[in-house]
Protein backbone atom coordinates (compact mmCIF):
# COMPACT_ATOMS: atom_id res chain seq x y z
CA UNK A 1 0.00 0.00 0.00
CA UNK A 2 1.09 3.84 -0.49
CA UNK A 3 1.84 5.99 2.31
CA UNK A 4 1.77 8.95 2.33
CA UNK A 5 3.19 10.49 6.06
CA UNK A 6 1.91 14.48 7.02
CA UNK A 7 4.30 15.77 8.81
CA UNK A 8 2.52 19.29 9.56
CA UNK A 9 -1.42 19.96 9.77
CA UNK A 10 -3.32 21.41 6.74
CA UNK A 11 -6.93 21.22 5.50
CA UNK A 12 -7.97 17.85 5.78
CA UNK A 13 -9.58 17.75 2.14
CA UNK A 14 -6.11 17.03 0.82
CA UNK A 15 -5.96 13.59 3.45
CA UNK A 16 -9.56 13.02 2.56
CA UNK A 17 -9.16 13.19 -1.23
CA UNK A 18 -5.98 10.83 -0.75
CA UNK A 19 -7.81 8.41 1.22
CA UNK A 20 -10.50 8.41 -1.56
CA UNK A 21 -7.87 7.57 -4.01
CA UNK A 22 -6.77 4.16 -1.99
CA UNK A 23 -3.56 5.98 -0.02
CA UNK A 24 -2.96 5.45 3.30
CA UNK A 25 -2.35 8.74 5.47
CA UNK A 26 -0.32 9.05 8.59
CA UNK A 27 0.16 11.77 10.81
CA UNK A 28 3.24 12.27 12.82
CA UNK A 29 2.49 15.97 13.64
CA UNK A 30 4.51 16.49 16.58
CA UNK A 31 7.87 14.27 15.84
CA UNK A 32 10.93 15.30 16.18
CA UNK A 33 13.41 15.73 12.89
CA UNK A 34 15.43 12.39 13.88
CA UNK A 35 12.23 10.45 14.52
CA UNK A 36 10.95 11.34 11.28
CA UNK A 37 14.19 9.53 9.93
CA UNK A 38 13.85 6.28 10.94
CA UNK A 39 10.67 5.98 9.44
CA UNK A 40 10.39 7.97 6.24
CA UNK A 41 11.68 4.42 4.35
CA UNK A 42 8.42 3.41 4.60
CA UNK A 43 6.66 6.54 2.76
CA UNK A 44 5.96 6.90 -0.62
CA UNK A 45 4.99 10.54 0.04
CA UNK A 46 5.38 13.31 2.75
CA UNK A 47 3.12 16.31 3.25
CA UNK A 48 5.13 19.42 4.73
CA UNK A 49 4.98 22.62 5.52
CA UNK A 50 7.93 24.55 7.01
CA UNK A 51 8.89 22.82 9.94
CA UNK A 52 11.75 20.51 8.98
CA UNK A 53 14.48 21.04 5.72
CA UNK A 54 13.94 17.95 3.60
CA UNK A 55 17.77 17.70 2.44
CA UNK A 56 19.49 15.23 1.22
CA UNK A 57 19.83 13.37 4.09
CA UNK A 58 16.54 13.39 4.30
CA UNK A 59 15.54 11.78 1.03
CA UNK A 60 18.55 9.64 1.22
CA UNK A 61 16.54 8.12 3.97
CA UNK A 62 13.10 7.95 2.53
CA UNK A 63 14.43 5.68 -0.22
CA UNK A 64 10.35 4.21 -1.22
CA UNK A 65 9.47 8.50 -1.51
CA UNK A 66 8.30 9.29 -4.68
CA UNK A 67 6.13 12.67 -3.88
CA UNK A 68 6.73 16.00 -1.35
CA UNK A 69 3.86 17.73 -1.18
CA UNK A 70 4.09 21.56 -0.06
CA UNK A 71 0.82 23.80 0.88
CA UNK A 72 1.96 27.44 -0.35
CA UNK A 73 4.14 28.82 -2.91
CA UNK A 74 7.56 28.67 -1.09
CA UNK A 75 10.40 25.78 -1.61
CA UNK A 76 12.91 26.87 -0.01
CA UNK A 77 13.07 23.90 3.18
CA UNK A 78 13.14 21.81 0.07
CA UNK A 79 16.18 20.44 -1.76
CA UNK A 80 13.90 20.59 -5.00
CA UNK A 81 16.87 20.13 -7.39
CA UNK A 82 18.11 16.81 -5.48
CA UNK A 83 14.77 15.20 -4.76
CA UNK A 84 14.32 15.34 -8.74
CA UNK A 85 17.36 13.64 -9.23
CA UNK A 86 16.31 10.84 -7.30
CA UNK A 87 13.48 10.73 -9.16
CA UNK A 88 10.63 12.36 -6.44
CA UNK A 89 8.13 14.48 -7.85
CA UNK A 90 7.54 18.17 -5.88
CA UNK A 91 4.79 19.73 -5.74
CA UNK A 92 3.08 23.26 -4.07
CA UNK A 93 0.58 25.09 -4.56
CA UNK A 94 0.86 28.95 -5.67
CA UNK A 95 -2.27 29.10 -6.60
CA UNK A 96 -4.07 28.50 -3.98
CA UNK A 97 -3.35 31.23 -1.88
CA UNK A 98 -2.45 34.33 -4.68
CA UNK A 99 -5.77 35.52 -4.49
CA UNK A 100 -4.96 35.95 -0.92
CA UNK A 101 -1.54 37.40 -0.97
CA UNK A 102 -2.41 40.19 -3.84
CA UNK A 103 -5.47 41.09 -1.39
CA UNK A 104 -3.38 41.37 1.28
CA UNK A 105 -0.80 43.69 -0.45
CA UNK A 106 -3.80 46.13 -2.02
CA UNK A 107 -4.81 46.62 1.57
CA UNK A 108 -1.19 47.31 2.48
CA UNK A 109 -0.88 49.45 0.06
CA UNK A 110 -4.06 51.47 0.36
CA UNK A 111 -3.56 51.49 4.46
CA UNK A 112 -0.17 53.37 3.98
CA UNK A 113 -1.25 55.45 1.14
CA UNK A 114 -4.15 57.12 2.95
CA UNK A 115 -2.70 56.95 6.67
CA UNK A 116 -5.40 54.63 8.17
CA UNK A 117 -3.21 53.25 10.86
CA UNK A 118 -2.43 56.15 12.51
CA UNK A 119 -5.59 58.07 11.78
CA UNK A 120 -7.64 54.81 13.72
CA UNK A 121 -5.69 55.24 16.62
CA UNK A 122 -5.99 59.13 16.77
CA UNK A 123 -10.27 58.91 16.39
CA UNK A 124 -9.46 56.08 18.45
CA UNK A 125 -8.01 58.44 21.46
CA UNK A 126 -10.27 61.59 20.63
CA UNK A 127 -7.61 63.62 18.02
CA UNK A 128 -9.63 64.52 14.93
CA UNK A 129 -7.13 65.88 12.52
CA UNK A 130 -8.20 65.91 8.84
CA UNK A 131 -6.00 67.70 6.52
CA UNK A 132 -2.61 65.40 8.49
CA UNK A 133 -4.27 62.60 7.34
CA UNK A 134 -4.56 63.30 3.75
CA UNK A 135 -4.11 60.69 1.70
CA UNK A 136 -2.61 60.02 -2.13
CA UNK A 137 -4.41 57.84 -4.70
CA UNK A 138 -3.46 54.78 -6.05
CA UNK A 139 -4.56 55.30 -9.57
CA UNK A 140 -1.96 58.44 -9.76
CA UNK A 141 0.97 55.99 -9.10
CA UNK A 142 3.14 53.41 -11.30
CA UNK A 143 3.14 50.12 -9.52
CA UNK A 144 6.07 47.87 -10.59
CA UNK A 145 6.21 44.42 -9.80
CA UNK A 146 9.28 42.23 -9.82
CA UNK A 147 8.06 38.32 -10.37
CA UNK A 148 5.74 37.79 -12.34
CA UNK A 149 4.89 34.88 -11.82
CA UNK A 150 1.30 33.44 -9.88
CA UNK A 151 1.60 35.58 -6.86
CA UNK A 152 2.39 38.77 -9.14
CA UNK A 153 0.32 38.39 -11.88
CA UNK A 154 -2.48 38.02 -9.51
CA UNK A 155 -1.19 41.25 -7.45
CA UNK A 156 -1.69 42.97 -10.74
CA UNK A 157 -4.82 41.77 -11.53
CA UNK A 158 -6.34 42.90 -8.37
CA UNK A 159 -4.61 46.56 -8.60
CA UNK A 160 -6.25 46.93 -12.49
CA UNK A 161 -9.71 48.37 -11.20
CA UNK A 162 -7.67 51.30 -9.49
CA UNK A 163 -6.61 53.14 -12.58
CA UNK A 164 -2.77 53.27 -11.64
CA UNK A 165 -0.03 51.88 -13.92
CA UNK A 166 1.16 48.96 -13.85
CA UNK A 167 4.57 47.75 -14.97
CA UNK A 168 6.66 44.12 -14.52
CA UNK A 169 9.83 42.70 -14.48
CA UNK A 170 10.71 38.83 -14.77
CA UNK A 171 14.44 38.16 -15.12
CA UNK A 172 13.16 34.24 -16.74
CA UNK A 173 9.91 35.06 -18.23
CA UNK A 174 9.26 37.62 -21.01
CA UNK A 175 6.08 37.89 -23.67
CA UNK A 176 3.70 38.35 -20.81
CA UNK A 177 2.76 42.15 -21.45
CA UNK A 178 -0.70 42.74 -22.05
CA UNK A 179 -3.59 45.31 -21.82
CA UNK A 180 -3.29 45.06 -17.94
CA UNK A 181 0.72 45.11 -17.84
CA UNK A 182 3.77 46.49 -19.59
CA UNK A 183 6.48 43.98 -19.31
CA UNK A 184 9.68 46.25 -18.76
CA UNK A 185 13.70 45.92 -18.20
CA UNK A 186 14.58 46.40 -14.11
CA UNK A 187 16.40 49.52 -14.83
CA UNK A 188 12.96 50.64 -16.53
CA UNK A 189 10.94 50.26 -13.64
CA UNK A 190 13.55 51.38 -11.44
CA UNK A 191 13.04 54.37 -13.44
CA UNK A 192 9.38 54.57 -13.50
CA UNK A 193 8.33 52.79 -10.26
CA UNK A 194 6.90 54.89 -7.17
CA UNK A 195 5.40 51.41 -5.93
CA UNK A 196 7.50 48.18 -6.24
CA UNK A 197 6.25 44.71 -5.16
CA UNK A 198 8.39 42.28 -4.32
CA UNK A 199 7.25 38.35 -5.62
CA UNK A 200 10.08 36.16 -5.85
CA UNK A 201 11.01 32.90 -4.02
CA UNK A 202 13.67 32.31 -1.80
CA UNK A 203 16.72 31.09 -3.83
CA UNK A 204 20.24 31.75 -3.24
CA UNK A 205 19.92 34.23 -6.30
CA UNK A 206 17.34 36.69 -4.46
CA UNK A 207 18.64 36.65 -0.96
CA UNK A 208 19.13 40.42 -0.35
CA UNK A 209 17.96 41.06 -3.65
CA UNK A 210 16.68 44.50 -2.72
CA UNK A 211 19.54 45.19 -0.97
CA UNK A 212 21.38 49.02 -0.66
CA UNK A 213 22.57 49.21 -4.51
CA UNK A 214 18.64 48.01 -5.64
CA UNK A 215 17.18 51.19 -3.42
CA UNK A 216 19.77 53.55 -5.22
CA UNK A 217 18.92 52.83 -8.77
CA UNK A 218 15.33 53.95 -8.40
CA UNK A 219 14.77 57.71 -9.58
CA UNK A 220 11.81 58.31 -7.66
CA UNK A 221 11.37 57.55 -4.11
CA UNK A 222 9.22 54.23 -3.58
CA UNK A 223 6.77 52.50 -1.26
CA UNK A 224 7.94 48.57 -1.43
CA UNK A 225 5.86 45.49 -0.57
CA UNK A 226 6.85 42.59 0.22
CA UNK A 227 4.69 39.82 0.86
CA UNK A 228 7.26 36.92 -0.30
CA UNK A 229 10.12 35.95 1.14
CA UNK A 230 11.79 38.47 4.69
CA UNK A 231 15.29 37.38 2.83
CA UNK A 232 14.66 39.01 -0.47
CA UNK A 233 15.47 42.38 1.34
CA UNK A 234 18.14 43.31 3.29
CA UNK A 235 16.60 45.11 6.50
CA UNK A 236 19.62 47.09 7.24
CA UNK A 237 19.55 48.54 3.29
CA UNK A 238 15.99 49.48 4.07
CA UNK A 239 16.24 51.13 6.89
CA UNK A 240 19.36 53.00 5.66
CA UNK A 241 17.06 53.78 2.63
CA UNK A 242 13.98 54.90 4.44
CA UNK A 243 16.07 57.22 6.81
CA UNK A 244 17.81 59.14 3.56
CA UNK A 245 14.47 59.36 1.81
CA UNK A 246 14.94 57.01 -1.04
CA UNK A 247 12.14 54.72 0.31
CA UNK A 248 8.80 57.09 1.49
CA UNK A 249 7.49 53.75 3.30
CA UNK A 250 7.09 49.79 3.24
CA UNK A 251 4.57 47.56 3.66
CA UNK A 252 6.35 43.98 5.34
CA UNK A 253 4.24 41.18 5.61
CA UNK A 254 7.49 38.87 5.95
CA UNK A 255 10.56 40.01 7.74
CA UNK A 256 14.05 38.78 7.61
CA UNK A 257 14.27 37.83 10.86
CA UNK A 258 11.64 35.10 10.70
CA UNK A 259 12.39 31.98 12.38
CA UNK A 260 12.92 29.10 9.56
CA UNK A 261 9.31 27.53 10.48
CA UNK A 262 7.69 30.70 10.16
CA UNK A 263 6.13 30.60 13.51
CA UNK A 264 7.41 33.94 14.89
CA UNK A 265 10.69 35.86 15.40
CA UNK A 266 14.03 34.23 15.58
CA UNK A 267 14.96 34.68 19.96
CA UNK A 268 16.62 37.58 21.26
CA UNK A 269 16.71 41.41 21.23
CA UNK A 270 15.06 42.66 17.93
CA UNK A 271 18.05 43.87 15.81
CA UNK A 272 18.36 47.94 15.05
CA UNK A 273 16.95 47.46 11.84
CA UNK A 274 13.65 46.17 12.54
CA UNK A 275 13.44 48.39 15.66
CA UNK A 276 13.38 51.01 13.18
CA UNK A 277 11.00 49.36 11.38
CA UNK A 278 8.80 48.64 14.26
CA UNK A 279 9.00 52.31 15.40
CA UNK A 280 8.26 54.41 12.19
CA UNK A 281 4.89 55.69 11.24
CA UNK A 282 5.32 54.68 7.53
CA UNK A 283 5.31 51.05 7.72
CA UNK A 284 2.67 48.60 8.06
CA UNK A 285 3.95 45.17 9.22
CA UNK A 286 2.00 41.92 9.35
CA UNK A 287 3.00 38.13 10.53
CA UNK A 288 3.41 36.66 7.28
CA UNK A 289 -0.57 35.92 6.88
CA UNK A 290 -0.55 37.28 3.30
CA UNK A 291 -1.62 33.77 2.15
CA UNK A 292 -3.49 32.45 5.23
CA UNK A 293 -7.07 33.13 5.00
CA UNK A 294 -10.25 31.16 5.39
CA UNK A 295 -10.35 30.06 1.98
CA UNK A 296 -6.63 29.55 0.70
CA UNK A 297 -6.45 27.28 3.75
CA UNK A 298 -8.61 24.78 2.04
CA UNK A 299 -7.59 26.16 -1.46
CA UNK A 300 -3.90 25.37 -1.05
CA UNK A 301 -4.35 21.44 0.06
CA UNK A 302 -7.53 21.31 -2.64
CA UNK A 303 -4.70 22.15 -5.47
CA UNK A 304 -2.11 19.83 -4.17
CA UNK A 305 -4.73 16.57 -3.91
CA UNK A 306 -5.56 17.87 -8.00
CA UNK A 307 -1.94 18.06 -8.89
CA UNK A 308 -0.76 14.62 -6.95
CA UNK A 309 -3.93 12.84 -8.48
CA UNK A 310 -3.42 14.16 -12.10
CA UNK A 311 0.02 12.77 -11.76
CA UNK A 312 -0.14 9.71 -9.78
CA UNK A 313 -3.85 8.65 -9.77
CA UNK A 314 -5.03 6.16 -7.51
CA UNK A 315 -2.76 4.32 -5.30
Amino acid sequence: MKKILFIENVHEVLRERLQQAGYICDEMYMASRAELLTVVKDYYGVVIRSRIMLDKEFIDAASNLKVIARPGSGLENIDVEYAKSEGVAVFNSPEGNCTAVAEHAVGMLLMLLNNLKRADIEVRNGIWKRDENRGNELSALTVGIIGYGVMGSSFAQRLAGFGCKIIAHDKYKTGFGSDLVKEVSLKELQQQADVVSIHLPQTAETIHYANAYFFQQFEKNIILINTARGKNVDTHALMDAMKAGKVRGACLDVLEYEKASLQGLEDGALPEPLQYLVQSGNTVLTPHIAGLTHESYFKLSNVLADKILAHFGHA
